[in-house]
């Protein structure tokens, strides 16, 4: 009995940060060359984390704001689509290339969250937009080697070397966020569906990015199990991204699978410490009239540790969190490592309801 006060006081502070860590690991990031076109994705793995299906305790607005890193780096599959996507390799050029494509991304990002008061379908809905703004810069080194195809019919042999710098600061896309999320003792459920908004700076014959160039939309839903008594919390999320046309290349991307997961154990009601990983797979084969790289199925995996720590701002509650990933089994898709530093600030937990027992006074 003498934990009770304790066991409340942390599942009201996790409901709270979960409200902010569901929207916390959203970013188009098309420069950094994901997966599908051009080795681009809308979805960055480690999107959802710890608490993603938590509900927040209580209906209002809710702020987010992140700082991203990313370090990746490519060989010849994602260097040839990505010299076919910013039209450096004709379609008489048949060509096998030996390159790399390295890119480093700093970018931030800020999400505002509004929680309402009216249960939609006995669950809590929220709705959310983030904004991102921030830079991305890109390299493409090797060589190509192959034939040219002449206007008559000739065959020619061919060769190139490579040395493309891009470099860009810009604002990147909107992405809109619809939550529903539902609560039932240790057990907590959640479905979304967002997307891109393609707003952002972005250029098809532009090495380095900070827009996608074509709209998305992405759904899934997740699954959040936390215990107050031990304080053991571990949280899942499945999505599907499907890829609209990019009007501007006349490229398809498939239908992309992504998963991703966060195991932790508060330490106090404070301090978490934990694991996160995900994996992404494409599903399906890109496709459309410009696309010249065949199916370009991509996938990949990451894990690495985190940590959180919540805290009083005011009469706000504050949540930090840190998390970083290795990536690796890599195909079709540059892998490298990734951190993610989150501040999220919400209204405070309520505090104990008053006493109901009569005050007696002594005289």
């Amino acid at each position: 009995m003498a934990r009770e006060p304790f066991n409340r006081r942390l599942t009201a502070l996790l409901k709270y940060s979960g409200a902010g860590l569901s929207i916390a690991m959203l970013a188009a990031l098309p420069g950094v060359a994901h997966a599908d076109e051009g080795g681009v994705s809308f979805w960055i793995p480690g999107f959802f984390g710890s608490l993603a299906a938590a509900p927040a305790q209580a209906p209002g607005w809710s702020v987010t704001s992140m700082y991203y890193h990313t370090s990746v780096s490519a060989g010849g599959d994602v260097a040839r689509a990505r010299e076919i996507t910013i039209g450096r390799i004709p379609a008489n050029l048949n060509v096998n290339v030996n390159a790399n494509v390295n890119a480093n991304v700093n970018l931030g990002l800020v999400a505002g969250t509004y929680t309402f008061a009216t249960p939609v379908l006995g669950g809590q809905a929220s709705a959310s937009l983030l904004g991102v703004y921030g830079s991305n810069s890109t390299t493409l080194a090797g060589s190509l080697v192959g034939t040219l195809t002449g206007p008559g019919g000739g065959v020619f042999p061919f060769s190139r070397s490579d040395s493309i710098n891009s470099s860009i600061i810009a604002f990147g896309d909107l992405l809109p966020m619809f939550q529903l999320k539902w609560n039932d003792g240790v057990h907590n459920y959640m479905t979304y569906v967002t997307g891109d908004i393609p707003v952002g700076a972005y250029q098809s014959d532009r090495l380095a990015n900070m827009g996608l160039g074509h709209w998305v939309i992405d759904a899934g839903g997740g699954y959040t199990y936390f215990n107050p008594q031990t304080g053991h919390e571990f949280s899942g999320v499945l999505g599907f991204s499907y890829n609209f046309v990019n009007p501007a290349t006349q490229y398809q991307s498939g239908v992309d699978m992504h998963f991703d997961w966060g195991a932790s154990q508060f330490l106090t009601k404070q301090w978490q410490v934990g694991l996160v990983g995900y994996a992404y797979q494409e599903l399906g084969c890109d496709s459309g009239s410009g696309d010249r790289v065949g199916c370009f199925r991509s996938r990949v995996l990451g894990v690495g540790p985190q940590v959180g720590y919540i805290f009083p701002v005011g009469d706000m509650q504050g949540y930090l969190n840190l998390k970083a990933y290795g990536e690796f089994a890599n195909e079709n898709r540059p892998a490298g490592w990734n951190v993610w530093l989150t501040f999220n600030l919400s209204p405070a937990a309520p505090g104990a309801p008053p006493t109901t027992k009569p005050i007696v006074r002594k005289y």
